[in-house]
């Protein structure tokens, strides 16, 4: 038989979608440059997520985030800057550049709003600081917040507490740690370099002092909430533990601020700690309850949505981000 007459139907299939193309392949080469009729729309993140807990609602508010250099020094002060860069790039992270990002949350108890920590304030940074706005995105309204919980007077966390010199929260009570607030209303603040904290306190959480509650280790904010001493970070700063029909959340506030460097090496100094080594010992002894009992927890730092798990990873601990476990 001869060639021509062995060709099969296949072949005669593919010879012909050949052919047609060669016209396609023509226009493509004297044709301009492909554009998307869409316009780009630069970078999005969510601004909050919402999950149930027991009979509580938990939702965390994307305040915003700041770019800068890093992780070192600002994470691992006491290390070199090629150990902090050989952890950051295990862990697929730029060695010289970093994302912190700020992260309030909301708990609703069906008989209370409670909102913890308000943000940096428009005051305070270009792209971040507008919680109002973050709120309203949620679904809330700052006049249905019931309590403000306050974790500690760093001003990304209390920069929001007011809106062009009034408070944002009108109809709220406020939950602050007692040593928190004494040590920061201390007229010896007022000078070197607790200045810049000690002016916004007496500017934002001072005249909020008649509408504040002051609590003390394990103190209880409203029922199924209830403080955690942490200090180390600032003499007063506090974590809360959140229960309702027996699932638990901790709300960690500043105790672990870089979900690799100080989760992994809890050691590693932080350059935002005002005792290094009592903050090393709360970021610890948080860790191990959470690798323990194996809850989730909330931070104000973690990577948006700011909800994960802690395991135990040789002599420190890896972040996990919640899934659905949650959602269950």
């Amino acid at each position: 038989m001869s060639r021509q007459k062995s060709i099969s139907r296949r072949d005669t299939f593919a010879l012909a979608a050949g052919a047609a193309a060669l016209p396609l392949a023509g226009a493509a080469l004297t044709a301009g440059p492909a554009r998307a009729q869409a316009p780009m729309q630069g970078a999005a993140r969510p601004s909050h997520y919402r999950v149930g807990l027991g009979q509580f609602e938990v939702t965390t508010i994307f305040d915003g985030a700041v770019q800068l250099d890093g992780p070192h020094p600002i994470f691992g002060e006491n290390q070199t800057a090629e150990a902090v860069q050989a952890l950051a790039r295990e862990n697929f992270l730029p060695e010289t550049r970093q994302e912190i990002g700020f992260t309030p949350v909301v708990v609703n108890t069906g008989s209370a709003l409670v909102v913890f920590d308000t943000g940096n304030g428009a005051r305070r940074r270009p792209n971040a600081g507008k919680l109002a706005a973050a709120l309203g995105n949620a679904g809330y309204s700052p006049d249905q917040v019931d309590v403000v919980v306050l974790t500690h007077f760093h001003p990304d966390h209390i920069g929001g507490l007011m809106e062009d010199g009034q408070p944002l929260f009108a109809n709220a009570r406020y939950v602050a740690p007692s040593t928190e607030y004494d040590f920061w209303t201390h007229p010896d603040r007022m000078s070197g370099p607790t200045e810049g904290v000690a002016t916004l306190t007496a500017a934002n959480v001072k005249p909020l002092a008649e509408k504040m509650t002051f609590i003390g280790n394990e103190g209880e904010v409203v029922p199924g909430i209830r403080g955690i001493s942490a200090f180390g970070h600032t003499p007063g700063h506090t974590a809360f533990h959140i229960e309702s029909d027996g699932r638990r959340l901790l709300l960690g506030g500043d105790f672990c601020n870089h979900y690799v460097v100080s989760m992994q090496v809890p050691d590693w100094h932080v350059r935002f700690d005002m005792d290094k080594e009592g903050a090393v010992a709360s970021r610890k002894s948080l860790l191990d309850l959470l690798a323990t009992d194996r809850i989730p927890f909330t931070s104000y730092h973690m990577p948006f949505p700011a909800v994960g798990y802690v395991e135990r990873k040789g002599q420190g601990y890896r972040y996990v981000p919640a899934s659905y476990q949650l959602h269950l």
